[in-house]
């Protein structure tokens, strides 16, 4: 098991920069790949990106391609959402989760361990 902690929201003008941490507890991190989702008020929690055991493989949704990018460090069990260009719409409360499982997956579902979540709010 994991315990997963995120900080680094805040409140941001768009066109700014934000860069979530999400620290995790437990021997086992190295073997859960990592991902960040979101939820938006009036909305249900939506993929945002994902990546490998290793940080070989990264999967982002479409929205937020080009402009965030999904980064981890085992050796400090930390996992990252180095978020740019940041757009209102991007306001939502962010959360991080592990999953052991094998198949990438985009599904909140197949997530075993999820954090607190911290709220990211982008102003226009």
């Amino acid at each position: 098991q994991v315990q997963l902690v995120e900080s680094g929201g805040g409140l941001v003008q768009a066109g700014g920069s934000l860069r979530l941490s999400c620290a995790a507890s437990g021997r086992s991190f190295n073997n859960y790949a990592m991902g960040w989702f979101r939820q938006a008020p009036g909305k249900e929690r939506e993929f945002v990106a994902r990546i490998s055991r290793s940080a070989g493989t990264t999967t982002y949704a479409d929205s937020v391609k080009g402009r965030f990018t999904i980064s981890r460090d085992n050796a400090k069990n930390i996992a990252y959402l180095q978020m740019n260009s940041l757009k209102p719409e991007d306001t939502a409360i962010y959360y991080c989760a592990a999953d052991r499982q094998m198949v990438p997956s985009t599904s909140q579902k197949d997530y075993d361990f999820w954090g607190q979540g911290t709220q990211v709010t982008v102003s226009s």
